[in-house]
């Protein structure tokens, strides 16, 4: 039986969608204005930050966040209400924050990637430290080149 390739396309899972397009936008916002980002880099760490934390909740095992989308977690915990009530509702219990920085290195960051898209998350490696380094104008980052 042969499968055609329409049927092996992967609809990923974006972060951003588990919260309301309401209050992603507000988090966004804080986040740009609070780390100092662009508008569409603050809405890149923020999904990410939301489908790393869904992970954690759904698997219960600790992660630790890349640098980069650490302030996307410490901008949704700020919102203490919104926070809380979607822990509660999605997991049934608050996902508390325990620093491990000394825990990003590239195998870590590697491992949390893998996690993430196991659970059918779409993941922006490039925020995570894992996308290979580029060499342009060869080189994308993902090609065999590099």
């Amino acid at each position: 039986m042969t499968v055609a390739p329409e049927a092996l396309a992967v609809t990923w899972r974006r972060g951003r969608d588990l919260v309301s397009p309401e209050l992603f936008a507000r988090l966004t916002d804080f986040c740009a204005e609070e780390y100092g980002h662009e508008r569409s880099m603050a809405a890149r760490i923020m999904t990410e930050a939301l489908a790393f934390v869904d992970v954690m909740g759904v698997t219960g095992e600790a992660m630790s966040p890349s640098k980069v989308v650490d302030p996307g977690w410490h901008t949704f915990m700020l919102h203490t209400e919104e926070y809380a009530e979607f822990c509660e509702t999605r997991y049934g219990r608050f996902i508390h924050h325990a620093p491990k920085s000394r825990y990003r290195d590239r195998a870590t960051m590697a491992d949390v990637v893998a996690r993430m898209r196991a659970h059918g998350y779409e993941v922006d490696e490039s925020l995570w430290g894992t996308k290979a380094d580029c060499n342009e104008p060869t080189c994308c980052g993902d090609g065999p080149c590099c």
